[in-house]
């Protein structure tokens, strides 16, 4: 019985993807990737379910810069192979409400060390995708399961979830514009060295180099005769 109901979940899983998944696709470190969100170069999370950001495939594709940053068909091939029926997505409107540990133990109005618990006993469905380490669902994989299993749900939650005041992810609506690219930095000076009898040069240095807004850090010399 539960297996027939939840065959009847039909919506296709867009293309999610953690910072693991994105390393993986760009074949860096992990921590690569969170240098780019840190940075400005890795655009603000598309969603953050249970407090862990997401971001569309769009949006992550958007990082190749046809150099040194690119992903090969290869990995792009097998990072969809892993999410099977999956999509490309370009908005968030056009997404399904996902849900994480925390969204699944407000839904069935249980402690998150309770889900935590009937998903090691396999007591709640699969979830649908496994990103960086995180299970998420389907919010309809959820209701039904509950449906089949005879759970009460709290309809309050199901109904702010899938009204889009998710609290935790973004509203639906139009993604923000990624970024825009960092303003082209002038070149630092070039060090100089200068001597007791280059005193009016060196405070002409200094001043035009704290006007640029650059810091100065002074290193005194012995002077070898």
């Amino acid at each position: 019985m539960i297996e027939k109901v939840l065959c009847m979940v039909a919506v296709r899983k867009p293309y999610l993807l953690g910072h693991a998944e994105i390393a993986a696709l760009y074949g860096v470190e992990r921590q690569t990737s969170q240098k780019w969100r840190a940075e400005g170069t890795l655009a603000e999370p598309d969603l953050v379910i249970s407090g862990n950001p997401y971001w569309l495939l769009s949006t992550v594709l958007q990082l190749s810069d046809g150099g040194a940053r690119d992903v090969t068909e290869q990995r792009l091939a097998e990072y969809e192979a892993s999410i099977p029926g999956g999509n490309r997505a370009y908005l968030v409107e056009q997404l399904p409400v996902i849900v994480g540990i925390m969204e699944v133990a407000k839904i069935l109005g249980q402690e998150k060390q309770a889900i935590a618990r009937w998903r090691h006993r396999k007591q709640i469905a699969a979830s649908d995708y496994e990103l960086s380490g995180s299970p998420l669902w389907l919010i309809d994989t959820i209701l039904a399961d509950a449906t089949a299993r005879g759970r009460a749900v709290v309809q309050v939650e199901v109904e702010r979830l899938s009204a889009g005041a998710r609290g935790l992810q973004r509203p639906r609506g139009r993604r923000s514009t990624p970024p825009a690219a960092h303003a082209h930095q002038p070149p630092l000076p070039a060090a100089r060295t200068f001597t007791s009898d280059q005193g009016d040069e060196a405070a002409s240095f200094l001043a035009a180099a704290l006007t640029q807004g650059h810091s100065v850090v002074i290193r005194p010399k012995r002077h070898k005769p």
